[in-house]
């Protein structure tokens, strides 16, 4: 299985779990890894380059840091030029069909804040709903999200097993597949 990362961060370098995840991943055989944010700091996107690179692989990743419960800005902007009628959806666009999408997103509150009785009411799956419905439009297999919770709050030893866990989640050919109820 060729499995594409796509790495929303505006600020990678800077990023300590963000980093350190996108290092281990690239690591890896069949693994391509695209910074969107470093290939695109004008935010002009090369859509035909950006769906050439979809249609080559089995495996979507979104990663990014979850921002006010939502995606960073290029990511959003990324769907709407990218994910183009009669290209990903609609009645020819069928690009995308069979294709597993996997949504890699980091939190700085811990989990227990993502709960109906949490700080924020909602759990991460709920709030990531939108991308699960994008994930039905372009039928893809919407697999279920990887959460790294409290990255504020990992020691060093606490992130370098976080980051080995990343790959082998991404990596897992046996994913489950998530389905509206």
């Amino acid at each position: 299985m060729k499995t594409l990362v796509l790495v929303f961060h505006p600020d990678l370098i800077a990023s300590r779990a963000n980093r350190r995840l996108t290092e281990e991943i690239e690591r890896q055989a069949n693994v391509t890894v695209h910074r969107v944010y470093e290939a695109y700091p004008d935010e002009r996107i090369d859509v035909t380059a950006e769906q050439r690179l979809l249609e080559k692989h089995d495996r979507i990743v979104l990663q990014f840091p979850f921002y006010w419960y939502s995606t960073p800005p290029l990511l959003k902007k990324w769907e709407d030029a990218v994910l183009s009628y009669g290209w990903a959806f609609g009645s020819k666009g069928d690009k995308l069909h069979g294709k597993e999408l996997l949504i890699a997103v980091s939190t700085g509150a811990t989990e227990e804040n993502y709960s109906s009785e949490g700080n924020f009411k909602y759990t991460v799956s709920e709030l990531l709903r939108p991308l699960q419905a994008t994930s039905n439009l372009i039928g893809t297999r919407y697999l279920k999200p990887y959460v790294l919770y409290g990255v504020n709050q990992l020691s060093d030893e606490q992130l370098e097993q976080s980051a080995k866990n990343y790959v082998a989640y991404v990596l897992n050919p046996e994913l489950e597949t998530l389905t509206i109820r």
